[in-house]
């Protein structure tokens, strides 16, 4: 098959966001990483509170 290599179907583009995706994953000091990191943990235990429990989050706590 001529042509199937792909590093010539891929753009500059797409390899510089790459690049900078992987940088932006190791970096160890990086308080953007830390922030979307924490969120998404965030978001994926609400998520797994509201789907996968009987509990409902936004539901009005009972008056004892």
């Amino acid at each position: 098959m001529s042509g199937s290599n792909g590093k010539k179907g891929s753009s500059p583009g797409v390899m510089d966001w790459i690049s900078s995706a992987c940088r932006f994953a190791t970096d160890r000091n990086d308080f953007r990483r830390n922030l979307l990191v924490n969120l998404g943990l965030f978001a994926a235990g609400v998520w797994v509170a509201r789907n996968l429990s009987d509990f409902d989050l936004m539901s009005p706590q009972p008056v004892t």
